[in-house]
């Protein structure tokens, strides 16, 4: 298949690429940039120029293409209502032009936010009405419309050598004060997955998912963030410490409301309709191996 793929360049989005390629696909990466251009093109994939707010781009990219992968977002948490709109706008435009093909459009969303029903994220559990990020809402209606459409949770850590997420975001604050900080009692959990095997489970989606499912790429379904606080201490020689609930925020800045979801996750029912299997190392083990501690990057 010849595959339309946002977000390209990316930390998720070159992973994805890669799957692509070596699976025996034709790939066409948007890229705004020409460093995000050079990527695409050293990844194997063909160079689309625009963005997510040009949605000419974005609609002679779809039309071209036998499916879409939509894996760009502006994460922007100074100004997220805007870039969601920006998301749904991309979301709207994408699907009207596969409207009524039959073609693939797998859709990426996030786990942070929503409530498991039964005490776990799993993916009968639909998009929170309250939820600031329009993707699930936006994509669904399309598999009315002609539209194979496919949503694709991430988990909040998504992660691997190249990662500029929360991780390393939480090593930097760990390093600018001295001491590696979990909220209140560290009991709360978030999931997590390899980029590579995620970049799997986005190949597995656009080939046979079908119309209206809800994948999960989710391999360690709840780690306490006490424990990954306790590795990032460990590293940097630093104390560990909890954080009191009135405190988190001064101590975190944006991300200490992320980091006190309690966001445990299944992904039972993607891995029985996708025989889709995780082979690559957990966050726990990724972190031991050294790497992220290198250098912390800023989101």
């Amino acid at each position: 298949m010849k595959i339309f793929v946002t977000g390209a360049s990316g930390f998720i989005g070159s992973a994805v690429v890669a799957e692509l390629v070596a699976a025996g696909h034709s790939v066409v990466g948007l890229a705004r940039s020409d460093a995000s251009a050079d990527a695409v093109a050293a990844a194997g994939a063909q160079v689309h120029r625009g963005s997510l707010d040009d949605l000419d781009a974005l609609r002679a990219g779809a039309d071209a293409s036998d499916g879409v992968i939509h894996l760009a977002f502006r994460h922007d948490f100074d100004d997220y209502a805007n870039a969601a709109e920006l998301d749904r706008q991309a979301i709207d435009t994408l699907g009207s032009a596969l409207a009524g093909s039959g073609r693939p459009f797998v859709v990426t969303s996030g786990m942070i936010g929503l409530t498991g029903a039964s005490g776990v994220i799993t993916e009968f559990d639909g998009a929170a009405s309250t939820s600031p990020r329009f993707s699930e809402t936006a994509a669904l209606p399309w598999a009315d419309r002609g539209v194979r459409v496919s949503i694709l949770r991430l988990p909040p850590t998504v992660h691997g050598e190249g990662d500029h997420g929360f991780v390393p975001h939480l090593i930097e604050i760990a390093r600018d004060n001295g001491v590696s900080g979990y909220p209140a009692e560290g009991a709360n959990r978030w999931p997590a997955v390899h980029r590579l095997d995620a970049a799997g489970l986005f190949r597995q989606a656009v080939e046979s998912a079908p119309a209206g499912a809800i994948w999960h790429a989710v391999d360690d379904g709840g780690i306490p963030v006490r424990d990954i606080a306790g590795i990032i201490g460990r590293h940097l020689g630093v104390p560990v410490t909890s954080i009191p609930a009135d405190a988190v925020a001064t101590h975190f800045g944006w991300i200490g409301p992320l980091f006190s979801m309690d966001a445990p996750a299944s992904s039972e029912r993607t891995r029985q309709s996708s025989g889709w299997s995780p082979t690559h190392v957990g966050l726990i083990d990724d972190l031991e191996h050294g790497h992220y501690f290198d250098a912390a990057v800023r989101v």
